[in-house]
């Protein structure tokens, strides 16, 4: 079922979690599975529902930097500033976990991840559950393993079913998940590009973003796993190719007439593609509003009965790389 956001909403969704339920959650990125992150029996209810193997870690989502030592161990030079800098936001943290803490959702690893969301329905569930121990929940994003993230509540409910208490917090601000920052290496590794991207990590920590084939600093020691990380992932039921203008065009001209079950999503509508069997999406301009956009045309796209989503490749500079991320994976 899906509730308005109000405080009695709220407070009920606080309770769901302290009693071991599932709630649909709204975040600036994607809409979020929420179960008690200290709770193993809850966190359990969430790769059932998802479909998700039970060794992927889980993102635990807390209230503040407060409860950051309730489930990290240590917390590096760098990553206490890349904290101050964009906490509240859409940064997660991989640290070294506190033994025997949120267990379910490290996926059996001894880091977890950590991100203090921005979003009010978000911070206000998050602040609710508190005084009940819900010290922060788990919440990978509200979908079928593998799947198109959800950006708005009626995603969540299409997905997951009407049974699920799902807070409606409004269409996603940000639209892809956040970016992901391993610690535990001794240096800042990228394992997922997202909304903030490398540049500013690195203006944020004076330190250079390694990617994610970075050495670990200590010998043998296997590098964590994180979510959405997986080569194929973000995939909507239709086929999906990423391709040039001039390769979407020559395409199209080639398949003249026989252009059927077709999605389009590109920055100018190519000739040929105005046929009936053809469905075109302009791509934006600009990456910030392209991530806000992509899981939904994707879903938009799927729902209209296409079977090949041809996507214009978008540019390769930093700004792009979460969006390119998205579609690599949603392509493979």
């Amino acid at each position: 079922m899906i509730l308005s956001a109000n405080e009695a909403h709220i407070a009920q969704a606080a309770q769901a979690l302290r009693d071991g339920q599932l709630v649909g959650l709204p975040t600036e990125t994607v809409y979020g599975l929420a179960a008690n992150a200290t709770d193993d029996a809850a966190v359990a209810k969430i790769f059932v529902a998802k479909g998700r193997p039970s060794d992927h870690p889980l993102i635990v989502h807390v209230a503040s930097q407060d409860q950051v030592p309730l489930f990290a161990a240590q917390v590096p030079d760098f990553a206490q500033k890349l904290l101050q800098t964009f906490w509240p936001g859409p940064l997660t943290l991989i640290l070294p976990r506190q033994s025997g803490v949120a267990t379910a959702s490290a996926g059996g690893q001894d880091s977890i991840g950590l991100r203090c969301p921005s979003h009010p329905v978000a911070q206000a569930l998050l602040q609710a559950g508190l005084p009940l121990g819900v010290l922060g929940v788990s919440a990978p994003s509200a979908n079928r393993f593998g799947r198109v993230s959800p950006t708005t509540a009626a995603h969540v409910q299409s997905e997951l079913g009407s049974d699920l208490l799902i807070l409606d917090g409004g269409d996603c601000e940000v639209g892809i998940e956040s970016t992901i920052i391993d610690c535990t290496r001794g240096e800042p590794v990228l394992l997922r590009p997202g909304h903030i991207t490398r540049v500013q990590i690195e203006a944020a920590c004076g330190r250079a973003v390694r990617g994610k084939d970075a050495p670990q600093e200590v010998s043998g020691q296997a590098a964590p796993r994180a979510s959405g990380t997986l080569e194929s992932h973000y995939a909507p039921r239709a086929k999906v190719r990423l391709m040039t203008a001039q390769d979407i065009t020559a395409k199209l001209q080639a398949l003249g007439p026989h252009a059927n079950n077709l999605g389009l999503w590109s920055k100018e509508r190519p000739s040929g593609s105005d046929g009936a069997g053809v469905v075109w999406r302009a791509q934006p301009q600009s990456a910030e509003q392209a991530a806000h956009d992509l899981f939904g045309v994707l879903r938009d796209l799927d729902a209209r009965g296409v079977t090949q989503i041809w996507v214009q490749l978008p540019p390769d500079t930093p700004e792009w790389e979460g969006v390119r991320d998205r579609l690599q994976r949603a392509a493979a």
